[in-house]
């Protein structure tokens, strides 16, 4: 007899893998990259990181967009706070380990040659304390002599309220339209997404609540000097928001 639990976990993996397939659809369609971004990332890391090892933790992985192409340089494994992302990735990736837990407190009992923290998930943690801490933490789980890589949101003075923002896949099996208006509430961007989402016989609307944290460039620089690391800032990065490289004595 299947246990009840497990096939409702099974279900809800289903769920979010096919809406993963969604975001995967939308953000293909405003040009994201993941192999030219990885072959990036790979560059900053080989230039900076002087450990002789090539293992790697993404933090905030999400569903593992980024793994395929790292793979190839690193014995990669991940880390999300969101079980249901994780899940998809395992699914994804049954080869690859995975951990669940919040970046600013996570505990693995190893070190890593080069830890990442990508897509600008840093922004999750919504606080300035918190992004501070978390950089601390994900520091301690960088091996000496390597490298800590940290991809920001925007910015207090980049972010304005009210601006409407749309993104849309034309699909012949899949249609998608985004929308939502950006908001602000001390020093939080909120994001609210409206999607409605149209397959073969079905149309389906959702709505999903993101909420990140707006840093300035000296209380990030301030984090990576309390983890006791130097740090180099790239204005451009891999998507024009700019990247943090922390180097490890």
């Amino acid at each position: 007899m299947v246990d009840k639990d497990m096939q409702t976990a099974e279900k809800n993996t289903d769920v979010y893998e096919r809406q993963a397939a969604f975001y995967d659809a939308i953000y293909a369609a405003k040009g994201k990259d993941y192999q030219k971004e990885a072959a990036q990332i790979h560059e900053v890391i080989e230039r900076h990181k002087r450990s002789k090892g090539n293992r790697l933790l993404d933090v905030g992985c999400g569903t593992g967009g980024h793994f395929p192409f790292l793979s190839e340089w690193y014995k990669v494994e991940g880390l999300d706070l969101d079980g249901h992302m994780l899940a998809v990735a395992k699914k994804r990736f049954s080869d690859t380990p995975f951990h669940q837990g919040d970046m600013v407190n996570f505990s693995l009992e190893n070190q890593f040659d080069a830890v990442t923290c990508l897509f600008s998930a840093i922004g999750y943690v919504k606080t300035v304390d918190r992004m501070q801490a978390a950089i601390v933490n994900m520091a301690k789980h960088v091996k000496p002599g390597g490298v800590l890589v940290v991809e920001p949101w925007f910015s207090p003075d980049q972010w304005t309220a009210g601006r409407p923002s749309a993104a849309f896949v034309d699909k012949p099996d899949l249609k998608i339209a985004r929308v939502n208006i950006s908001e602000l509430e001390d020093n939080v961007s909120i994001i609210k997404f409206h999607f409605l989402v149209a397959t073969s016989g079905k149309v389906e609307d959702f709505t999903e609540l993101h909420e990140l944290g707006l840093f300035t460039r000296e209380q990030y620089l301030q984090g990576f000097e309390m983890a006791g690391m130097k740090v180099e800032y790239d204005p451009q990065g891999i998507t024009g928001r700019g990247l943090y490289i922390g180097l490890k004595s």
